[in-house]
């Protein structure tokens, strides 16, 4: 049984529409995590030119994913999809540590736009199945997660091709958006 059946078993009538902006570097994972979320095969994932959407029901919302592409060039155009964002997910590459500073200017950027403020955070410590993958405690610290005050935040080990973690964040986001909408 997939993610996604799991999470349509736990729905009540949906009445209220998330939008969950999945953003991240390149190879991050994220194309991964949201296929994983809709149950998709993720043997075959090809870098994101532009985005993909994706909608998951859980405990009486829509979850409207939109997984926009990491790569240098069009991170400029994320800012296009801040409009009305409920929940930002990033996703990091544990086990890639030569950019962990890299992911790090960049989550802090997207955390300092005013129409993210106050947004809540989810953290995909991804690829967590590597060998050389740091742990989340480590990116949390490396990535300045314990300093953040203006929002509610979570970091959250996970291999996305396994779909270990990935069930535990999107019951923390369930959790952290119904304080949020009316």
């Amino acid at each position: 049984m997939g993610l996604l059946s799991i999470l349509r078993k736990l729905r009540s009538s949906p009445d209220k529409e998330l939008r969950l902006l999945l953003l991240g570097l390149d190879n991050a994972g994220k194309t991964t995590l949201l296929k994983k979320l809709a149950s998709e095969d993720v043997t075959h994932i090809t870098p994101t030119q532009g985005f993909n959407i994706k909608s998951v029901q859980s405990e009486g919302f829509k979850l409207n994913v939109w997984d926009i592409g990491g790569q240098r060039k069009i991170r400029p155009y994320w800012r296009n999809y801040f409009e009305n964002t409920d929940v930002l997910i990033y996703v990091i590459d544990s086990a890639d540590r030569k950019r962990m500073e890299e992911t790090s200017v960049e989550l802090m950027d997207l955390l300092m736009e005013v129409k993210l403020s106050g947004v809540p955070l989810l953290v995909y410590a991804n690829k967590q199945d590597l060998l050389n993958a740091a742990p989340a405690s480590e990116i949390a610290t490396s990535l300045g997660l314990l300093t953040l005050k203006d929002r509610v935040w979570q970091i959250q080990a996970c291999s996305a091709t396994s779909g270990e973690g990935v069930k535990d964040g999107m019951e923390w986001v369930c959790k952290n958006v119904k304080t949020k909408k009316k």
